[in-house]
């Protein structure tokens, strides 16, 4: 199972790459300072922000179930489950991200100012759980050369 969650992250990271090369465009996931996000907003065709919306509303759903999962899982193999946590928290996290990015793109209201909390929230957040994956490979590691 977390062989198969890893092969869709991968997937789901290029479909991003791809996505971002052919309609040529940045994703705003990466950005939290409001004023440059309505920028890059304003300076997108319509065309390329149909695209991201539709992107963010699909595989940016599924993007964080699939990471938190295979970070949840491969952690909790080697340490307590209070360790999962971190990437658990990730995924609403993303999740209210991308409600306040559909938002913003399709017009419906400018929220953009929990773009400066979420998105530092998210990859804190990511980067922890992806240390404790590490560790907890690492541990795994250990126990099997015993």
């Amino acid at each position: 199972m977390l062989w198969a969650l890893f092969g869709l992250v991968v997937a789901q990271s290029l479909g991003f790459v791809l996505i971002m090369v052919i309609w040529d465009f940045q994703i705003i996931d990466e950005m939290r300072d409001p004023e440059v996000i309505r920028t890059h907003i304003n300076a997108i065709t319509d065309v390329q922000r149909s695209v991201h919306v539709w992107t963010t509303s699909t595989l940016d759903v599924t993007y964080p179930l699939t990471y938190g999962a295979l970070l949840a899982g491969v952690t909790r193999r080697s340490l307590p489950s209070v360790f999962c946590l971190p990437a658990l928290a990730a995924v609403p996290t993303d999740l209210a991200e991308g409600v306040v990015q559909v938002l913003a793109l399709s017009s419906v209201a400018d929220v953009l100012e929990w773009k400066a909390v979420l998105t530092p929230l998210k990859f804190a957040l990511l980067g922890v759980a992806i240390v404790l994956a590490f560790i907890a490979i690492g541990l795994g590691r250990r126990k099997q050369l015993r």
